[in-house]
Parts: C-alpha cells; sequence; structure tokens
C-alpha cells in the first residue's frame, strides 16, 4: 500500500480548557489539522488529512485516526501541534509503509506509544455479486 491509501483524520470539535481565553477553551485539533496537511505537502508526501467533526475521545484533545482499507485503524490522542508533528508524520509513514497496520511499539514515537486509545481491526473484505 502507498501514502495515498492512508488518510489522517484530525478532530477539530476536541476543547482544551484554556483560562486565557475568553470561551474558556481552544480547539487546537483546527490547527493541527492545517499544521499537518502544509507539512504532508511540504515533505512531498501524498497522505491526505481530513479534518472531522468529532472522535469521541473529548478527554484527550488533540486526537487523530490513522485509517487505510485492509488496515487497522489507530486513534491516538493527546496531540500537541508545537511538539508533535514530525512525531505524527513519521507514525503515518511507518503506518502507510506497514501491510495491515500494525506499527511494531518499539518503531512508533513517543507521542504513539503514550497516546493509543484504539486500535480497530479493519473491515472484512466483501464478496461482489
Amino acid at each position: 500500500m502507498s501514502e495515498a491509501d492512508l488518510t489522517i483524520h484530525v478532530c477539530t470539535a476536541c476543547r482544551r480548557v484554556r483560562a486565557d481565553l475568553p470561551e474558556g477553551y481552544d480547539q487546537p485539533g483546527l490547527a493541527l489539522a492545517e499544521a499537518l496537511a502544509e507539512r504532508l505537502i511540504a515533505k512531498g508526501s501524498a497522505i491526505p488529512v481530513l479534518p472531522v467533526e468529532c472522535l469521541a475521545v473529548c478527554k484527550r484533545p488533540c486526537t487523530v485516526a490513522f485509517a487505510a482499507d485492509g488496515k487497522w485503524t489507530y486513534l491516538i490522542g493527546d496531540l500537541e501541534t508545537e511538539t508533535h508533528l514530525d512525531e505524527i508524520v513519521g507514525a503515518a509513514e511507518a503506518y502507510a509503509a506497514s501491510a495491515n497496520g500494525i506499527v511494531a511499539w518499539k518503531e512508533r514515537p513517543p507521542s504513539f506509544r503514550k497516546g493509543v486509545v484504539a486500535r480497530v481491526p479493519p473491515l472484512p473484505a466483501r464478496q461482489q455479486g
């Protein structure tokens, strides 16, 4: 599978408590989705970044999901644009290079090791006909 088979979903609804803001929170996924897409384009990567309304991991903002046909899907939380961008890119590249989406624990960047919320099996192949 190539990088183009992977989609990175970024939760844009996650709210992080911020007492310094009038609303009392920010939405870090908005900035993460934009910065991640820019970083991948700058690297010449074909991995698309898809902002999504909610990944239902509200207590662990910011959250991303790596998904591809026939591969396990990973949900990873507690990410920061300022400190984890390169780790997300590295993890995505390792995921894309894997046969089944499973990245060996020792090959994962620290944020991927600590931040995995769930690993979901791929859907079974459907019979045509």
